[in-house]
């Protein structure tokens, strides 16, 4: 990557979203924040810009039309191009009996990890054919591969991120822009510590890790940097895990 690279990261105010902020900048990319928690977001541009990078932050909601293509628009207007995206922006179910579950809850997990991406590459994806192309990388998760009990919706939501990612990259190919999806397990992250609560349960979900522990955000950052980058050139419509072994037990 040059100093030329203009990348949006959606969810990028902590965890992952952050990590991948901090890496883009160290290669040398411009990195557009966009995330709805303005504190936090602000926390990560300050280490971009620690780490040598340019950024700014966009507050946005993904799962709003208008904010979304404001973001895309006053990206561009920024920098004058768009070459990497990392839609990352997602929230996770709470364990909850597939019955039990409520409408409302359906539509606001499938707005924010699917409509959120679709909209995002709706958006992302004229700008970057004007470049004459461009790469996409989408959040999904170990529960877009498999099952889990008592997380229907949003191991639904992530099944439906690789198809779009796969339907997309299919009709791209050619012009330029690849589109591919990482699919992490469980990593230290803030949201996991909401989900995980106590060491016990913790320790548990360690154990489902045949590497013995959980991820860092760091390693997820370092495979969404190179699936961005020209060394993954030949990399589209793929799905790459980075989950220390747990779709293989």
């Amino acid at each position: 990557m040059t100093n030329q690279k203009v990348a949006i990261i959606t969810g990028g105010s902590s965890g992952i979203g952050r990590a991948t902020a901090v890496a883009l900048a160290k290669v040398g990319a411009r990195v557009v924040i966009a995330a709805r928690r303005a504190k936090e977001s602000e926390e990560t541009l300050q280490l971009v810009k620690e780490a040598g990078g340019d950024g700014i932050f966009i507050k946005t909601d993904v799962a709003r039309q208008d904010e979304v293509k404001q973001l895309v628009e006053l990206t561009v207007g920024k920098y004058g191009r768009l070459d990497y995206a990392f839609n990352n922006a997602g929230i996770i179910e709470e364990l909850m009996p597939f019955a039990d579950n409520a409408s409302d809850t359906f539509d606001h997990i499938m707005n924010a990890n699917v409509k959120g991406i679709w909209l995002s590459m709706k958006y992302e994806i004229p700008h970057m054919l004007k470049n004459g192309g461009g790469s996409i990388v989408n959040m999904s998760s170990v529960a877009g591969i498999i099952g889990m009990a008592q997380r229907s919706i949003y191991v639904a939501s992530k099944h439906a991120v690789l198809g779009l990612t796969k339907s997309a990259a299919l009709e791209y190919a050619k012009s330029g822009i690849r589109i591919n999806a990482v699919a992490p397990g469980a990593v230290g992250t803030e949201m996991l510590e909401q989900v995980v609560g106590d060491s016990k349960r913790k320790e548990a979900i360690k154990a489902m890790h045949p590497i013995g522990r959980i991820g860092k955000p760091e390693e997820i950052a370092n495979a969404v940097v190179w699936l961005l980058s020209d060394k993954a050139s030949f990399v589209t419509g793929h799905t790459l895990l980075v989950d220390g072994g747990f779709v293989s037990r």
